[in-house]
């Protein structure tokens, strides 16, 4: 999504930039500098992805402000919900390299995240709130924008990393070794040609699916493979080819009653795309194209395939007039899914969002996009950003608020499938307002609050008396407030919060804490060796007893962890030891289901 040349444009702004200002992306697709955002954005760099080695994507972003992802503490493999701002899994998209990635074979259409290592990851970019201004439909709550590693500028590169760890609950703490992951990752540049090809291989045993249980465990297996393949035409143009597959095995037990049971759940995605950047004077043009096939197989008392794929292209332009940035776009999008018959739909959608860097301090943020469904017609959503900055010598203080509408459509399995799918079924709304602040002092401090209120109408849910998705005739609200602390106060020592409250109404909003923060500090001692120590508060909530289907609210739990980081050789060797859930509490995420307790892993990072 960015280029180089765009990243030295930014010193066009109204000061010249300096090494430790922070370039975003994802709230206005233009690479700026982040007080001219009007979104508190949440970047997790290599640095960061470099300290939480060993962990998995979903327990990474769940110590975000806002997000939950319920299954993140469990087993290995579990199923995962992703509840963000008091939403659910399918009001939020996950990108990939900049373009979007879904599930057309999956109940809701959610890209599973259970399928993307975390050692394939450069940077990811979170963004709050309506986007599908921006990215399209479902992208309600968020949008997950994952960039995955390339090459390096010259030469060749490879990495291998390797760790070993325990995998058990707080009532069976035998210290076996349980819990495997191997990557390994080559990648070059020569003369005009770059390439990059990974391998990753997961394995979790040790931990039953139920909470029941303990003398059985439900193993959980994964591969990835992906290669890149770029050339650059000239100093302005360049293409890239990519391929990508996934797949995992995961054993599980009966839900409906909770009883042990031989079942089990295979997974396997496969992706090919191709992206093209052509620049010139002042902007720059891009076309993004990728074919994604799913394929899943459910072993269980009602089993199952899912065969399903997509088409998504994107092509979009980017100019600057001095202080205003336009984006222009066109994107296309197949879904299609196998049952008695193939199913589809498609939409395309052209977009457009302006962005004014005032002089002043004001920056605005507007666009517009219109979604036409083959299934249901024309639907326009769009944005208003402002945000207003007043600088100081050494930081800044922004105020910034936000009004945008989403369009979330329902998925081929709600619309067309064997099991409660209702054909006439219409898409749901969402509007969201946000009003916030952030502040920084030089490189020592980052602080923001932002308040959000959301409103969803048309919302789909499954009736479990008539057995059948409807839309529900009432509106569901949501409303929070959002607080973050980057604060560095010694330069060896650095500081991480974030609170969330979260309120929902309407509907019991299972799974969603009204109460959630996180703490991390991290100390440097000295060029090698880095430890930080954290803390993670989750409050009570609500979630479904399936045998009775009423209500239960579940207890507040509050985790410890240790991470620690020693470079042996520098840019070539790091070892690195974790340990999660120190005080091995017994908690429960989802009711019924395990959770692990105290655990450590160790493993190293080779570079050559």
């Amino acid at each position: 999504m960015g280029t180089i040349s765009w990243a030295q444009d930014t010193t066009m702004d109204s000061v010249t930039v300096q090494e430790l200002d922070e370039v975003v992306l994802s709230d206005t697709r233009f690479p700026i500098r982040r007080e001219n955002s009007g979104k508190t954005v949440i970047r997790i760099g290599p640095e960061e992805l470099s300290l939480n080695q060993g962990r998995s994507l979903p327990e990474l972003i769940n110590n975000k402000s806002g997000i939950e992802i319920s299954g993140s503490r469990g087993r290995a493999g579990e199923v995962l919900g992703a509840f963000v701002r008091g939403g659910r899994g399918r009001q939020l998209i996950v990108l990939i390299d900049g373009l979007r990635i879904s599930d057309p074979s999956s109940f809701s259409q959610e890209f599973d995240l259970r399928l993307l290592p975390l050692d394939n990851i450069e940077s990811i970019e979170i963004i709050k709130g309506a986007n599908s201004t921006l990215y399209g439909a479902n992208a309600a709550t968020a949008v997950i924008n994952i960039k995955t590693k390339g090459a390096p500028a010259e030469g060749i590169s490879g990495t291998f990393r390797s760790s070993v760890g325990t995998n058990q609950t707080a009532d069976d703490q035998k210290y076996q070794l349980n819990a495997f992951e191997n990557s390994a990752r080559i990648a070059g540049t020569h003369d005009r040609w770059e390439y990059a090809l990974g391998f990753g291989h997961r394995y979790t045993d040790g931990i039953s699916s139920i909470g029941t249980q303990t003398g059985e465990s439900d193993p959980f297996s994964a591969l990835n493979a992906d290669l890149k393949l770029g050339y650059r035409f000239s100093e302005s143009a360049r293409t890239q080819l990519y391929a990508s597959r996934a797949k995992f095995n995961v054993d599980y037990d009966e839900s409906f009653g909770l009883v042990d049971a031989p079942y089990r759940f295979k997974s396997e995605q496969d992706r090919v795309g191709t992206q093209t950047t052509v620049e010139y004077q002042n902007g720059s043009t891009t076309l993004n194209l990728a074919y994604s096939s799913f394929s899943s197989e459910n072993f269980s008392a009602f089993p199952g395939t899912f065969e399903g794929q997509n088409l998504i292209g994107d092509l979009f332009n980017r100019i600057r007039f001095g202080k205003v940035l336009l984006l222009t776009g066109l994107n296309y999008n197949l879904e299609e899914m196998e049952f008695e018959e193939a199913r589809q739909f498609r939409f395309v959608d052209p977009y457009a969002n302006l962005v004014y860097l005032g002089e002043k301090g004001w920056q605005v943020s507007a666009g517009g996009r219109l979604n036409m469904h083959s299934e249901y017609g024309s639907q326009w959503v769009y944005n208003l950003n402002p945000s207003y900055t007043l600088k100081r010598e050494n930081g800044y203080l922004k105020f910034l608020g936000s009004f945008a509408t989403s369009y979330i459509t329902p998925s081929l399995t709600q619309l067309f499938g064997q099991f409660g799918a209702n054909p006439d079924l219409g898409p749901e709304s969402n509007q969201t307002l946000e009003l916030g602040t952030e502040y920084t002092s030089g490189d020592k401090l980052r602080a923001s609050a932002v308040y959000f209120s959301r409103r969803e109408d048309d919302f789909v849910f499954f009736n479990n008396t008539t057995f059948q998705y409807q839309n529900a005739e009432n509106t569901i609200n949501a409303r929070g407030v959002e607080v973050e602390i980057d604060w560095r106060p010694l330069d060896a020592i650095t500081i991480e919060a974030n609170y969330t409250f979260t309120e929902r109404e309407g509907d019991p909003g299972i799974r969603i804490p009204k109460h959630k923060a996180f703490f991390s500090m991290g100390y440097e001692v000295n060029d090698s060796f880095n430890v930080a120590a954290t803390y993670a508060y989750t409050g009570t909530r609500l979630d479904t007893d399936f045998n009775t289907f009423t209500q239960v609210q579940l207890d507040p739990f509050s985790l410890l962890g240790l991470n620690l980081r020693y470079v042996a050789i520098p840019d070539r060797l790091t070892f690195f030891l974790q340990a999660d859930n120190l005080l091995n509490e017994s908690f429960t995420e989802i009711l019924g289901f395990n959770t692990r307790g105290r655990n450590v892993r160790t493993g190293f990072t080779l570079k050559l």
